[in-house]
Order: structure tokens, then C-alpha cells, then sequence
């Protein structure tokens, strides 16, 4: 196993990820591990076909895209997105565990919920900032150095609406060959969300140091300051200021 493959997997293996700063920082000197950080983001056109603004302030989305804290630390940072919660959509309520889920054979995918203002952003707007910034669509099963089902790229429409704008900006993004590979992204309708363990929750926003997410996470909240900046807001909307 190389060095950086052996960081990697020790940044954030499932009994492990919440190891602190300074061991990673330990192995990384040892082993003589070169800067590893997010992908950039690709320049996608926006959805062909979107939802309508409406006279509605309040709409659910959920999306998966590897890591929650990661995905959830860019939408927080979106504008008209009102509470970004991680969890698991995919799977039974029973096994929406973040130890079970790390199995990788209960259908769960880390997810997330994202509550917007339908008058300030629509779902389409989401999409593109999920396929741009939030993660990479063509990778199979994994994101990074996060490996197994339960970091598979997914949508998880709540209406007959959005799951109609999913696939046809799915289609639209395949035409456009934005990715040298082939989109992987799966569309799966009626599948219920479960929050995730409060201690997932504002990750990145709590925990900005941590090794994990300077070499997989930041860069991509500076992607969305870059490539959306209509759309950035500094201060990110937290789960534990809703509470």
C-alpha cells in the first residue's frame, strides 16, 4: 500500500474517522504524504427543466454524494437553503445507524436533507451545485478515499416533479460530456430519510482542522464561493442554531 493510499484509508476509515489533528498530521510527516485535496468543479450549464417558483417558503431535497460532512458543509453555504441535515436515506428505519450503514449492505447512503425557500432557489439550482461542487457523479460506489454503497452518488426525490427534473438534468449532463466518464448518479423515488447521530452534525463547520476535511472538504465550499458566487453566503446555516 503507498503512503498516500495508507492516508487515505486512516483519514477516515469507520471505527476510526474521528481520530484527532495531530495523529494524522503524524502519519503525514512520516510517510512524507504530499497535500492531497477535493477535485475541482466541473463548469455544468443549469437544468433545462426546473421546478417553478412558487408561492411555498419551505421544500425538502435529498441528495448523496459520499461523505455527509462534506455534502452537508456545502449546502450550508448556499443562499435560500434554510437547514441542511446529515443522515441516511436508502434503507429501513431499523438499520439507520451510522455503525450499520458503515457495513455497506443495508442500502442506506449517507445523505442529506436539504430544506430551501422555493422563491430564493429552486431544486434545479440544488442539482447543479450537487453535481458541480458537492461531489464527483461518475465515480461508482465511492467518493475519494470513501469506498462501499453507502457513499454511491444518488438522488432521493420526495415528489413525481422533482424526480422528472433529476432525470432529464441527469440526460442533459450526460449530452453534455461535462466528465470524461459516464454519470453513475442513481435516481431512487420513495425512500424515507433518517437524521443522522447528532456528533455528524455541522462537522465540517465544527471541526475545520480536522485532517479529513482540509484535504477533502474545504476546497470544495472554496469551489462553490468560485464557481457559484451568486449563490455563496459566508456564514453557514447550522443544525445546532435550529435546535
Amino acid at each position: 500500500m503507498t503512503a498516500i493510499a495508507k492516508l487515505q484509508r486512516w483519514t477516515r476509515p469507520t471505527t476510526l474517522k474521528m481520530m484527532g489533528l495531530a495523529f494524522v498530521a503524524a502519519i503525514a510527516t512520516t510517510y512524507r504524504v504530499p497535500a492531497l485535496s477535493a477535485e475541482d468543479a466541473v463548469k455544468i450549464p443549469a437544468p433545462a427543466v426546473d421546478e417553478k417558483p412558487g408561492a411555498s417558503h419551505s421544500a425538502t431535497a435529498v441528495f448523496a454524494g459520499g461523505c455527509f460532512w462534506g455534502v452537508q458543509g456545502v449546502f450550508q453555504h448556499v443562499r435560500g437553503v434554510t437547514l441542511v441535515t446529515s443522515g441516511y436515506a436508502g434503507g429501513a428505519a431499523n438499520t439507520a445507524q451510522y455503525e450499520k450503514v458503515g457495513t455497506g449492505n443495508t442500502g442506506h447512503a449517507e445523505s442529506v436533507e436539504v430544506r430551501y425557500d422555493p422563491t430564493q432557489i429552486t431544486y434545479g439550482k440544488l442539482l447543479q451545485v450537487f453535481f458541480s461542487v458537492a461531489h464527483n457523479p461518475t465515480q461508482l460506489n465511492y467518493q475519494g478515499p470513501d469506498h462501499g454503497t453507502q457513499y454511491r452518488s444518488a438522488i432521493f426525490p420526495l415528489t413525481a416533479e422533482q424526480k422528472s427534473i433529476a432525470e432529464a438534468y441527469i440526460a442533459q449532463l450526460g449530452s453534455t460530456r461535462a466528465w470524461p466518464s459516464p454519470i453513475v448518479t442513481r435516481v431512487e423515488p420513495n425512500k424515507p430519510f433518517y437524521a443522522a447521530e447528532s456528533y455528524h452534525q455541522d462537522y465540517l463547520a465544527r471541526n475545520p482542522r480536522d485532517m479529513y476535511i482540509v484535504f477533502n472538504d474545504l476546497p470544495k465550499i472554496g469551489n462553490l464561493k468560485k464557481t457559484f458566487p451568486d449563490l455563496y453566503r459566508n456564514d453557514p446555516v447550522l443544525v445546532s442554531k435550529a435546535q
